[in-house]
């Protein structure tokens, strides 16, 4: 794959794309069922359950909205509050928003960017259920790339991104976008996949990893500086590397299984990939 930022957005649109419109999960389309092999909807539940999010929280979603596709739970280690208003950079399906939105309330605003269309009109779709479920009209989704996010300077509480940041051919570039819609004293909350160290060649060039969040990834160290550079201070890590575990054991995540037949002998993916969870605040 020729490695540009133009080719690497177009893969990522096509894969998520695909997922959209095709019921898949999380590394690819299928009608029935999800990459795990087994029923769709079950695989997504034990999925997000195995990277943090609790039974309550996914309960009343909107059908669809959950597409196996986290990597941890960024609303928890957001400590969202009634009133405020919180973006999600590549919303997709809008799961995180409409947990998001239940816990901001009435009073609040969750706001959803994503850059794939079919993506997006799955969301929309989904609103209404939410709005009809929770009486709430606080939920909303927007076109756009998370480089170039389509929101007002110092106009947001909270950022959250889950699984997301990964794949875009210009992080750094997306965590100062992060600092520039943040309000002064907001907060960020992102899950993310990222590299405790290089991974092996064969890896970074198959493009199942890039859509499924691995070959794109960061050091943790190149990411802690990129959000420092942001403008962003109280850098908070932590570090799952049972979320990887699971995929690969529990959840029997194909392309996690693909991903371990390329690592060198007596290694598995957690010792090179790992679920972080960032936490920071806006100077």
């Amino acid at each position: 794959m020729k490695n540009d930022a133009q080719t690497i957005r177009e893969t990522v649109r096509q894969g998520y794309a695909a997922i959209a419109t095709s019921g898949g999960s999380c590394c690819g389309p299928s009608a029935t069922t999800s990459c795990c092999g087994g029923n769709a909807v079950d695989d997504a539940t034990a999925l997000a359950t195995a990277v943090g999010y609790a039974p309550e929280e996914l309960q009343g979603l909107p059908e669809g909205a959950n597409m196996g596709l986290s990597c941890g739970n960024p609303t928890a280690l957001a400590s969202l509050q009634p009133g405020e208003v919180v973006l999600d950079l590549g919303s997709g399906g809008g799961f995180d928003v409409f947990i998001a939105g239940r816990k901001v309330g009435a009073t609040g605003r969750a706001i959803g960017v994503d850059m794939t269309p079919e993506m997006l009109a799955k969301a929309r779709r989904n609103a209404a259920a939410y709005r009809e479920r929770n009486g709430f009209e606080n939920v909303e989704f927007r076109l756009g790339e998370i480089e170039h996010l389509p929101i007002e300077n110092a106009s947001v509480d909270v950022v959250i991104s889950n699984c997301v940041i990964n794949l875009s051919p210009n992080k750094a570039q997306v965590w100062r976008e992060i600092g520039r819609v943040l309000k002064p004293g907001g907060r960020v909350a992102v899950s993310d996949i990222a590299l405790v160290k290089p991974l092996p060649a064969a890896v970074l060039e198959m493009v199942e990893a890039l859509v499924g969040c691995v070959s794109g990834a960061a050091l943790i160290d190149d990411t802690v500086r990129m959000a420092e550079a942001a403008g962003l201070t109280d850098i908070r890590l932590e570090r799952n590397d049972a979320s990887v575990d699971a995929m690969v054991g529990t959840v029997q995540d194909p392309m996690y299984n693909q991903i371990t037949q390329h690592l060198p002998a007596g290694t598995k993916p957690s010792d090179f990939i790992t679920s972080l969870g960032l936490s920071a605040i806006k100077k």
